[in-house]
């Protein structure tokens, strides 16, 4: 349930945080409000349909419809985000302008309604399938602190982020500001965390010391034999202790608990608890716990490596500007829903096969030395099938995390009978650890040495081309982006087209002073000479140096005197468009010294023409 949760709430953390806030929604709000209500409506009918009356037979059927369920709800929630614009309500909320980590909590807050209402129907079945007594109430509260613990972390980092935005510090602002000051500061805040946020959980979940007796002075001395260290042994009252389970936190020793529930300590003998914490002990003694660290840093690497070249690759695509057509979406929405689906991507396949790879590896290590610190494996294995029978017949269930607890305990057998399999899986581990630290340094070096431009200026032209034509749809009266237009295509090259769009600003607004002179100074300097019309190219540079005296539309106005055979004309322009320049002197100067020395010709060769 964990690690599901996990994978979710890494989604929602990505759909929050990804793209930006409109400046007005397309919807007015009380329509919004109609159908964030009709989605709840909805989900809450579906969610009492799949979970009424006996129709799930077991445990594979309830976790089958929970995880449909929770799709669900991530969908609805990235509609509520994308399409009910609803990171534009979340920016308008009570001092989130300054603390953007308020706005991404209420988002929290919401998803987790939308939980909520599963929860609610899930219930009653819950309480069948596994036959556990306990009240709604503390089911729901029991999910709820699962899931804070695992976006607290993320909740800390926003808020010191936000914090450190508003400080009136420059040095750490630009310390932030270069290429290393963000990540740098990540890595250490997650370290900070990985020592410090145990002790916070376990309050959280509101564990408790195991009181005193036999049972804690066996789990004690057991644990000294194996030469484990530990700040605390706790009770763990997971869904009101009625979760038959048990776990480890905490890097260093002095914040490092080992927990239980309840309903384990209550099921198992003595010694099946001791095979119980010598698992816990094996994630301890095989440094899991820091790999695990290590393997959420490695995916911040491998999608910052991985999610730039994609994103690029996708820009310089003809899909992306066919989805941008069909759709009417700006290009900046439909590359923000586009992030959002290559970073969740990413994520799925990393969490659900790479990490989930070496989670599965993990336990079977701890199951390792657990078979190790007992001698045999039957404790394990009793644990184990006592598990599958309390927890609902979930023998055969298959795990991607934790793999099935009948693979488990085939597992255990096989070793136990043939203990170089134990040596061959650990092998097997360290081997895929060392290829995948081979990946991250590959990656490291690869994204320090990636020019930041490896694709060149086509895709950003063609994405600055998107935005302008979607501008042209919006505002078909505007003559700025038809002028703009014609400036990026002037700049590529295409002058034919850029020659139409000037004409369209100019049918807009005469008076355009910039739409005048580009097009005087491509009439005048264009490669291809069968455009060029000086005589055209003086009638606009005069009515663009009428309404604006400035060192570029004068140095325009005088090359179409020189172009049309008034070199006197020229220079005279040319030397007051000098006396206004305030940089690049020496370009009028050279200006000047070719309206006098040469003659201009239709084929004559000229300065590489550009937009002005």
């Amino acid at each position: 349930m964990i690690y599901n949760n996990l994978i979710y709430l890494l989604v929602v953390i990505l759909v929050l945080t990804t793209g930006g806030a409109p400046e007005a929604p397309q919807l007015p709000w009380p329509a919004a409000l109609v159908l964030l209500l009709a989605k709840g409506a909805l989900l809450a009918w579906l969610s009492r349909s799949s979970f009424r009356g006996g129709k799930l037979a077991g445990a594979a059927d309830y976790f089958a419809v929970e995880q449909r369920l929770s799709i669900l709800a991530i969908v609805i929630f990235s509609i509520d985000i994308y399409l009910l614009e609803g990171q534009y309500y979340l920016a308008r909320l009570p001092f989130a302008a300054a603390l953007p980590v308020l706005g991404h909590l209420a988002g929290l807050l919401l998803f987790s309604g939308y939980l909520t209402i599963i929860w609610l129907a899930a219930f009653p079945s819950y309480k069948r399938i596994f036959q556990r007594e306990f009240s709604a109430r503390a089911f729901l509260a029991a999910n709820l602190k699962v899931n804070l613990a695992i976006v607290l972390p993320w909740l800390l980092l926003s808020l010191l982020f936000d914090l450190l935005a508003l400080a009136p510090l420059p040095a750490a602002k630009k310390f932030l500001a270069s290429p290393w000051g963000e990540p740098l500061l990540l890595l250490f805040f997650f370290l900070t965390l990985a020592f410090f946020l145990p002790a916070a959980v376990v309050r959280l979940w509101n564990c408790t010391p195991l009181p005193p007796g036999p049972i804690r002075e066996r789990i004690e001395a057991f644990c000294r034999q194996e030469g484990l260290r530990f700040a605390e042994i706790m009770i763990w009252p997971l869904f009101e202790g009625r979760m038959l389970t048990a776990g480890v936190m905490g890097l260093s020793r002095h914040f490092r608990y080992l927990l239980v529930t309840p309903a384990l300590l209550e099921s198992m003998h003595p010694e099946e608890i001791e095979a119980v914490m010598a698992h816990e002990i094996g994630h301890v003694k095989r440094h899991h716990l820091q790999l695990y660290l290590l393997l959420f840093l490695g995916f911040g690497l491998l999608a910052q490596l991985s999610s730039a070249p994609l994103l690029l690759l996708l820009l310089n695509s003809d899909f992306f500007y066919w989805l941008v057509l069909v759709t009417g979406q700006g290009p900046e929405k439909i590359l923000g829903l586009a992030s959002t689906f290559i970073m969740l991507a990413l994520m799925l396949l990393y969490f659900r096969y790479l990490f989930g790879f070496f989670m599965r590896n993990f336990e079977r290590q701890a199951d390792l030395f657990a078979l190790q610190a007992m001698g045999k494996a039957s404790p394990l294995i009793r644990v184990f099938e006592k598990i599958a029978w309390l927890s609902g017949k979930i023998r055969d269930l298959p795990s991607w995390h934790h793999f099935g607890l009948g693979e488990r305990i085939d597992f255990l057998r096989a070793c136990e009978e043939s203990p170089s399999r134990a040596e061959r899986h650990h092998r097997k581990v360290y081997l895929t650890l060392l290829a995948y630290l081979l990946l991250l340094a590959t990656g490291t070096v690869a994204l320090w040495q990636m020019p930041a431009d490896f694709l060149g200026e086509a895709p950003k032209s063609r994405f600055v081309e998107a935005l302008i034509r979607q501008k042209i749809r919006e505002e078909p009266t505007s003559a700025v982006w038809p002028q703009l237009l014609g400036d990026l295509h002037y700049s590529q090259k295409r002058y034919q087209e850029a020659l139409a769009e000037y004409s369209q600003a100019l049918r807009l607004a005469p008076d355009n002073v910039e739409a005048l002179n580009n097009l005087a100074w491509l009439l005048l300097t264009v490669e291809q000479t069968e455009l060029r019309d000086p005589a055209r190219a003086l009638i606009l540079a005069r009515q663009a140096s009428f309404r604006q005296k400035s060192a570029h539309v004068l140095d325009t106005l005088a090359t179409a005197y020189w172009a049309n055979g008034l070199p006197e004309l020229a220079i005279a322009v040319e030397k007051e468009a000098l006396l206004l320049a305030g940089k690049n002197q020496e370009f009028y100067r050279g200006q000047i010294e070719r309206f006098r020395t040469t003659t201009y010709g239709r084929h004559a060769p000229f300065p590489e023409p550009e937009p002005r």
